[in-house]
């Protein structure tokens, strides 16, 4: 395995749009959502470790979900997890792994990745993502993944390439022409009839190199305020001085800070069963179905006249549902949430007026 190939785990988001499952105090990371006996970050590990050695990949994270991933994966020593104090977005987030990979390996070759994604096809995708490395690690290119879409999704963001030639006789590796935030259906339905426009993947691969001449060309404040941290990093000094970087660091991504600016920027097309699970929809496709397509994850539901609802309650209790189509239903203890598919969107919106009415509790 090279010990050049290093990865960073986005791992402090709070899945908002998974709610009431997901909560402040546990994310969907954290959670067997599908029933596996693993959790989307122990699944991420796992994934990865087969990619790079376990102990050349960063975890970053939120301070209040330090002990939980060391709890949920023993195999990575505490240095290993990088705590922020407050979220600013993906590219500090980055910015700060990158300073603690450059100390370690200044000719590593990296790939980010958030910790909440399902792949169906792990053997093709550890394929995709070897082919990635050995593209980004001998050239001044940002590459990011690209997935095939299969539907005219509104929940990610996309891709457009710039051509069907492909780079280096690859048609899989085109040049990244623009990338576009969440469209709505019609646009997407565009999009997708189009050819030239492939799923965001949020997946990213590149030399120390080139990231650090990117974020010193873009965003010079941020590579600045972290540089400044060479003689402290891995001291006990650290934590206290990343409390004052975030204090006064810029809310970016690392999309809006660098990939949209820049000029080398390339995406590795491929399909290998993937989803972010990022909200109910999309965990519909993974769920067991029954005969009116149903998804049931967890407990048990009887439905009579309802069809290709989404359902997820606790194990044990048993949920009976009439005269209901394309509805999400979740019962957690102490919330219950029925919503259209459709407007699934708009639960980011609703856990932001529950909070409004004082209701942090079930946040």
């Amino acid at each position: 395995m090279d010990n050049n190939i290093f990865c960073v785990i986005m791992a402090g988001g709070i899945g908002s749009r998974f709610w009431p499952y997901s909560r402040t105090g546990r994310p969907k990371q954290f959670l067997d959502i599908l029933g596996t006996g693993q959790t989307l970050l122990q699944q991420t590990i796992q994934r990865y470790s087969k990619i790079c050695p376990i102990e050349n990949i960063l975890i970053v994270s939120n301070e209040e979900y330090g002990s939980l991933i060391l709890d949920q994966v023993p195999q990575i020593k505490s240095n290993q997890v990088l705590l922020e104090p407050m979220r600013r977005n993906t590219a500090p987030c980055i910015a700060y792994a990158n300073q603690r990979i450059a100390m370690i390996n200044p000719n590593a070759t990296i790939i980010v990745a958030p910790s909440d994604h399902l792949i169906a096809d792990e053997q093709e995708f550890t394929r995709v993502v070897l082919e990635g490395i050995s593209f980004a690690k001998s050239r001044d290119a940002l590459l990011t993944l690209g997935i095939m879409p299969n539907r005219p999704e509104t929940g990610y963001g996309y891709i457009q390439v710039n051509g069907r030639e492909g780079t280096d006789g690859n048609k899989a590796l085109r040049k990244v022409k623009t990338f576009t935030e969440k469209p709505n259906l019609e646009l997407a339905k565009i999009f997708v009839e189009s050819g030239d426009f492939f799923w965001n993947s949020g997946m990213f691969i590149w030399s120390i190199a080139s990231i650090t001449k990117a974020f010193e060309k873009y965003l010079p404040e941020i590579q600045g305020q972290f540089n400044d941290g060479l003689n402290i990093y891995g001291t006990s000094e650290e934590a206290p001085f990343i409390r004052q970087v975030y204090g006064s660091c810029d809310k970016i991504s690392i999309d809006y800070g660098i990939m949209e600016k820049a000029d080398n920027v390339y995406v590795l097309c491929a399909d290998f069963g993937w989803s972010d699970i990022g909200t109910w929809g999309s965990l519909y496709d993974h769920l067991p179905h029954d005969e009116e397509e149903n998804g049931v994850g967890a407990g048990q539901a009887i439905t009579f006249e309802s069809a290709r609802n989404v359902i997820h309650v606790p194990k044990g209790k048993l949920t009976v549902v009439q005269g209901l189509e394309d509805y999400i239903i979740v019962d957690t203890e102490d919330v219950l949430l029925i919503c259209r598919k459709e407007d699934e969107q708009q639960i980011r919106m609703m856990v932001d007026e529950v909070k409004l009415r004082g209701g942090e509790k079930f946040i």
